[in-house]
């Protein structure tokens, strides 16, 4: 299960350099339901997604590279690719601020994961998060890739 809020920015709030990232590409072979394949740094996964906006199901599957690349001819609409920036909260929570590249350019989002809905549902932003987007579909990277931007 995947519980998380995810929240628009319209800014980066300061240096990122000290936190560690990730670099993300990924598509999507089917978004009802979403099958997503994804490559962050040097790792490959396929992962099915279920329906829901905060909670929902999630199975990720490992794939190697050669699987990836042979995927990625097939997805449909727009290769996201983003940066990743792993920001540490309290209560052992994490920020995960996506910056996002190519034809997403001057999108940023952040999304928290959660241990359960109780806990999201308590959940006390930082000041430097925006809007919250969680039950906003529109900000879904599944919906993401289905823009001609």
């Amino acid at each position: 299960m995947e519980i998380e809020k995810k929240y628009l920015l319209s800014e980066i709030p300061f240096d990122l350099s000290s936190f560690e990232k990730k670099e993300i590409s990924q598509g999507y072979l089917c978004t009802s339901p979403v099958v997503r394949i994804r490559k962050s740094n040097d790792k490959y996964t396929l992962t099915y997604k279920g329906e829901g906006l905060m909670a929902r199901e999630e199975y990720n599957l490992p794939l190697n590279a050669e699987a990836y690349k042979q995927l990625s001819s097939k997805i449909d609409g727009i290769l996201i690719e983003k940066t990743r920036y792993l920001i540490p909260l309290e209560n052992n929570l994490v920020a995960e601020l996506d910056v996002f590249h190519g034809k997403l350019n001057s999108l940023l989002l952040v999304e928290v994961e959660f241990a359960s809905v109780e806990e999201a549902n308590n959940f006390v932003p930082p000041t430097w998060f925006g809007e919250d987007v969680t039950f906003s579909n529109k900000y879904h990277n599944s919906t993401l890739s289905q823009k001609n931007l």
